[in-house]
């Protein structure tokens, strides 16, 4: 059974493995990149596996950090994973929860300040990440909100964005 396009059945047997062994919730997520030094290409490219094969991602700076604007930039990659992790933690809650949206819409945005990484000046590269949800749904206000609240506290994304992970780089 499909709620807000989550498989209910394959959600809940997968809590039910969980419950069984703790270990059957941990999964490693990978990605190998290359630089392109190809001009007039975009500067990074990464293919993502996933279950029905490989989706070619690519990133390119714009043009006043030397890129070309060819794609999006490694921040609005950023800002697209944290709104799509969240809409999918949303949806799922609801389902779990039986509540059908009709309608499902996140905005995440920040305002970057590139003097840091331009080497003039230490202010934060990113202060602060906004997300604004525009939600369609018979269910009330109060129910929205809980819902809300438990995709806050359950969303990878939002966790990797408020908690700090260590972060090792191997040369």
């Amino acid at each position: 059974m499909r709620i807000n396009n989550v498989n209910i059945e394959k959600v809940n047997a997968f809590v039910e493995e969980v419950k069984e062994d703790k270990t059957k919730a941990l999964k490693t997520k990978k990605i190998e990149g290359k630089w392109n030094f190809e001009p007039g290409k975009p500067q990074f490219q990464a293919e993502l596996q996933h279950k029905e094969g490989t989706t070619l991602v690519e990133v390119d700076a714009p043009p006043p950090l030397g890129g070309s604007g060819l794609k999006p930039d490694p921040v609005q990659y950023c800002l697209f994973g944290l709104a799509a992790c969240f809409s999918q933690t949303f949806a799922s809650i609801a389902a779990e929860k039986g509540v059908n949206l009709t309608g499902l819409k996140v905005i995440a945005e920040n305002e970057v300040n590139l003097a840091k990484a331009l080497g003039l000046g230490n202010e934060p590269i990113v202060e602060k990440v906004k997300l604004s949800l525009e939600v369609v749904s018979e269910a009330t206000k109060d129910q929205l909100q809980e819902i809300k609240t438990l995709a806050m506290e359950r969303c990878p994304g939002v966790y990797c964005l408020t908690n700090p992970i260590k972060l090792e780089v191997e040369l």
